[in-house]
């Protein structure tokens, strides 16, 4: 059984990112934020652990690292128990998106032949980057209030705070820059000059080695072909 989801764990990894990112697109708000979300995000770790599966001392480590997260905190990631529960929860998902981000980005790397898993990979990636993106920012304003400041986090419902930092996180990494949300500390400014940096990084460096993986595959596959 775990051997055949893991030869789907991209698609699987992907597929909670997706959902988590675009289902209140697809259901009302209130049954996705707090419904729904609180099962994709565990879904999302558990997709994440089959990722590093092959990894056994780290996938059980973060198996370990999961089952004492859920037990403490229960399967609610944006809930306001309290200010300190907020920070003890992202620092555990920032790690654990930190390793699986980047076993992502190495089994990209050393994919010698460019298939779905790898075009898939190299999707999930990038939107790794920008939940990390997000647990960055999140942890920032909750330390220091105010870092972030725009029209969408006026509201004082915590749940619609943290969707505009999530905005804010995937805009930055995209570096579009609309405007709405600005960093007004320079904790906070540095952390979105790092972001940007990043997701350039991330577009420019390994998109291009998948890309001339891609080309070299295909030009040896036609030499291969003609008579």
């Amino acid at each position: 059984m775990i051997q055949n989801l893991y030869h789907i764990r991209f698609e699987l990894f992907l597929a909670t990112q997706v959902f988590i990112l675009f289902g209140s697109l697809f259901v009302p708000y209130d049954i996705h934020e707090n419904v729904l979300l609180p099962i994709l995000f565990l879904l999302n770790i558990s997709a994440g652990i089959l990722l590093i599966s092959k990894r056994k001392k780290l996938s059980w480590l973060f198996v370990a690292l999961f089952l004492v997260s859920l037990f403490i905190f229960g399967s609610s990631m944006f809930s306001r128990s309290g200010e300190g529960q907020i920070l003890m929860r992202l620092s555990v998902y920032f790690l654990f998106h930190v390793i699986v981000a980047w076993n992502i980005i190495q089994q990209v790397w050393k994919a010698e032949k460019v298939g779905k898993n790898v075009i898939i990979g190299l999707i999930s990636g990038y939107i790794s980057l920008g939940f990390l993106a997000f647990f960055l920012f999140l942890s920032i304003e909750l330390l220091e209030p105010g870092s972030f400041q725009g029209p969408l986090l006026d509201e004082n419902d915590f749940n619609i705070r943290a969707d505009g930092i999530m905005y804010y996180a995937y805009i930055t990494l995209l570096t579009i820059g609309y405007g709405e949300i600005v960093p007004a500390t320079p904790v906070a400014q540095k952390a979105a000059i790092l972001v940007g940096l990043v997701g350039q990084f991330y577009l420019v460096i390994l998109t291009a080695i998948v890309v001339g993986k891609f080309i070299n595959q295909s030009t040896t596959a036609g030499q291969r072909k003609k008579p």
